[in-house]
This record gives C-alpha cells, structure tokens and sequence, in this order.
C-alpha cells in the first residue's frame, strides 16, 4: 500500500514538474509589448519590432522597402522622400498592431509546448 501511494506521489510530482517547466520555458521566451515597442521606436523602420515577434517576411519585407526608399531618395535628391511615406505609414500603423502581435507570438508560443 504505502508503494502504491509514493509512486501515486512521483508521479504527481513529474506532472507539476513538466507544468513547471513549460511555465519556465514560456516565462523565458514569450514576448514583451514593452520590449516591442522600445525596438519600434528606434529601429521601427528596419522592421526589427517585426522580426522579433516573429514576423519575418513582413520584416524583411519592411526593411526592403525602406532601404529601397533611402536609395532612391538618394539618387533622386527629394522624390523618395514622398516615396518614404509608405513606409512610414505602415509604421505609424505598427503602433496599434504591436500589443496583438504580441499576443499571436505569444498564443503560437503555448501551441508549441
């Protein structure tokens, strides 16, 4: 009887255990608002809130368009300061977007655990 109940016990144990790990893991990696909007705020035009809540194409596809924009606007000496309200709206939008952002990377984070 008492055998039943210590493995009754550890295993109770490994089910807290493996609960308590996964909550380490998510605490360790899940994503910050803070965090995101620090990096939008400086790097928003390089897209780097993007790639950290993990959305790599749109980020690249960010940091193109503003590169993109940058250059031209070199070359043409003023048209690609128009040109570089696309970007910059897309931005400002980002703003709004980042706390469900975070969220999505966060609930893609739980599914994988």
């Amino acid at each position: 009887m008492n055998d039943r109940l210590e493995l009754n016990t550890n295993s109770q144990n490994e089910t807290i255990s493996r609960d308590t790990r996964a909550q380490l893991l998510y605490d360790a990696q899940k994503k910050s608002i803070l965090i995101s909007y620090i990096l939008w705020f400086f790097f928003g035009w390089l897209g780097a809130h993007r790639f950290y809540l993990g959305k790599i194409k749109t980020g690249l596809l960010l940091l193109a368009l503003s590169l993109i924009t940058f250059l031209f606007g070199v070359i043409t000496l003023g048209f690609g300061a128009f040109l570089a309200l696309i970007p910059g709206i897309w931005v400002l939008v980002d703003a709004f977007l980042i706390p469900g952002m975070a969220r999505e990377a966060n609930q893609r984070l739980i599914s994988q655990m």
